[in-house]
């Protein structure tokens, strides 16, 4: 049986981009965010706990993460757990666990002041869509409202 290399995420960015061109034609983004997990300890005091993500974006979507991100952004990012090495300047061997993004929908929240509205979702599988859509609904379904039920 094959695996399975898959990650969702919700966050906020912990920094601006930082999106490079490459030699080839396509752009790198790259840009931490942070999802925080909310719990009582035994104590019922409220604790939280956050955790650090490193994210790449390629092509479209990080053409999309440099017109459209900023600090602070609450983002939703599909992607992969990739592993890489590399040498530093002591010849030490170093490693870095990074999602790289295929899919990103950027979510409303923490704005400095401007728009949330952008791009809804965008795959770098497919050409980057720069449509304007404003923030999903959701419904909720009570089901104390359903009085007609023969149980």
């Amino acid at each position: 049986m094959a695996g399975v290399n898959k990650v969702i995420l919700i966050g906020n960015l912990g920094k601006d981009p930082e999106v490079r061109h490459l030699e080839s034609g396509a752009t790198v983004a790259n840009f931490p965010i942070a999802t925080t997990e909310t719990y009582k300890d035994r104590n019922g005091n409220r604790q939280e706990q956050t955790e650090w993500h490193n994210i790449v974006l390629w092509r479209g979507l990080a053409e999309i993460a440099e017109k459209y991100l900023k600090k602070g952004n609450q983002i939703y990012v599909e992607g992969k757990l990739r592993t890489r090495s590399w040498e530093d300047k002591e010849g030490n061997t170093r490693y870095t666990t990074e999602v790289v993004g295929d899919n990103m929908t950027m979510l409303g929240g923490r704005s400095d002041g401007g728009s949330s509205e952008g791009p809804a979702a965008t795959s770098s599988r497919q050409p980057a869509q720069e449509t304007q859509t404003s923030q999903p609904t959701h419904t909720t379904v009570n089901d104390e409202d359903d009085d007609d039920l023969p149980f």
